[in-house]
């Protein structure tokens, strides 16, 4: 018996997404309080949404190098121990520099969270095992959302103040650090508590025997950026990524403005549309695995999974436009999050598909900035077309569906390993 400690890591890390999620979630399902409290507008709520963006863009790159340094020990220590005593200090904040400084600091610190979760992937599981532990990370940030709504509305009404609410939400993270400073002593190679044959399990499947063929490309930052199939990717990345922050940002306060909700009943309500996320994770994973062991070629795989994605996407969001009651128009954002989830992730595999080496972090790293400068600008969007209504934002996000899945069909051409051009 090999043993299963491993996944006691993954756990542990998926908790931390969990966590990440109810923290980063708190200021939206509070602003109807905290916006009534302090005078503050959308269009300040939109200002604070994108600092967070910003520093969020920032902290990925900045902590992908902390890990490095430090480990993954200690780097979640740092992280988690800075983005919980940021949702602390929300509770003093008293106007709109003081939130954005707070996000700001959140931001960049809760983005650790991500390079530390594949580090810890990398460190803990064999080849073979990686895929299924990255989608549990991954699933973490769709319970995350699944929960959150419930227990700010729980605790909100529990301690009746916004300020205490987010003290006892970035506590969590606290807890948190107890099993984690007690459980993770080191990485598997030196962990007292790892039997030896999952140890073995481990290091010997961490061991990738490269056949050296020409799919094992890798090529520098300009030659990435002068492929259109690179720009397939960095550009449906661009076009979809503002429909899931659409309502990471948004839902909250669409809820509020739209039916007149409180915080208890938009904890009752906002979390539907991430159940939908967390089976659509799955499920596009799913079907494209099914797909190829059925004998379709990549190519038609991805194009065929991230196509109904975008067609989930399309006709949810045009009939969200006239949703006629609150639990229908959360059944048809769950409805579109399951679409993003099915197209998200067969598109973050294209540049593995295209590339290896460094080269497919490289194009990752670009496709993930230009997804959080469009969410920038979503950001700024919303409070100027929403002034009457949401409409016109789930139009916005009816043309970015299409947009996306045009960017991966024609740019990215035919989806196998690409050569140097000198070699084609």
């Amino acid at each position: 018996m090999k043993g299963n400690f491993r996944w006691v890591i993954v756990t542990l890390v998926a908790l931390a997404t969990v966590i990440n999620y109810i923290d980063r979630g708190a200021l939206g399902f509070l602003w109807p309080e905290i916006s009534k409290d302090l005078g503050l507008s959308k269009t300040d709520y939109a200002i604070i949404l994108n600092v967070f963006t910003f520093a969020y863009a920032f902290g990925q790159t900045l902590f992908g190098k902390i890990f490095d340094w430090i480990g993954t020990r200690f780097g979640f220590i740092l992280s988690i121990t800075v983005w919980s005593a940021a949702t602390m200090l929300h509770a003093v904040a008293s106007g709109l520099t003081s939130f954005a400084l707070f996000r700001a600091i959140l931001g960049v610190s809760e983005a650790g969270n991500w390079p530390g979760a594949t580090k810890a992937n990398a460190e803990w599981f064999p080849i073979k095992e990686r895929a299924l532990a990255q989608g549990i990370f991954n699933s973490g940030a769709a319970i995350g959302g699944i929960i959150s709504a419930p227990i700010i509305a729980y605790l909100f009404v529990y301690l009746d103040s916004w300020q205490a609410t987010f003290i006892a939400v970035g506590a969590l993270g606290f807890l948190w650090l107890i099993p984690w400073l007690i459980l993770y002593k080191s990485g598997p190679d030196t962990h007292p508590w790892l039997a030896p044959e999952e140890r073995e399990y481990i290091l010997t499947g961490q061991r990738n025997n490269d056949s050296g063929e020409i799919a094992d490309y890798a090529p520098t930052s300009k030659e990435i950026l002068s492929r259109k199939e690179s720009w397939g990717v960095i550009m449906a990345s661009f076009f979809l990524d503002p429909i899931w922050w659409l309502f990471v940002g948004w839902l909250p306060l669409y809820l509020s403005e739209t039916y007149g909700f409180g915080v208890k009943e938009i904890g009752l309500y906002a979390w539907v549309p991430y159940v939908g996320a967390m089976f659509g994770a799955w499920f596009g994973g799913l079907l494209a695995q099914n797909r190829i062991k059925a004998g379709w070629p990549v190519n038609k795989t991805r194009k065929a999974v991230i196509g109904l994605g975008g067609l989930i996407m399309l006709v949810s969001l045009l009939m969200t436009i006239k949703a006629a009651s609150p639990l229908f128009a959360v059944l048809l954002m769950a409805a579109i999050l399951f679409g993003f989830q099915t197209a998200v992730g067969n598109i973050q595999t294209l540049p593995s598909d295209f590339y290896s080496g460094k080269s497919v972090g490289s194009l990752a790293g670009f496709a993930g900035t230009a997804a959080k400068l469009a969410v920038v600008g979503l950001n700024f969007l919303i409070p100027v077309i929403t002034v009457n209504s949401y409409a016109p934002a789930f139009a916005v996000g009816a043309a970015l569906a299409i947009l996306s899945v045009l960017s991966v069909w024609i740019l990215c051409g035919q989806i196998q390993p690409l050569k140097p051009r000198d070699l084609n």
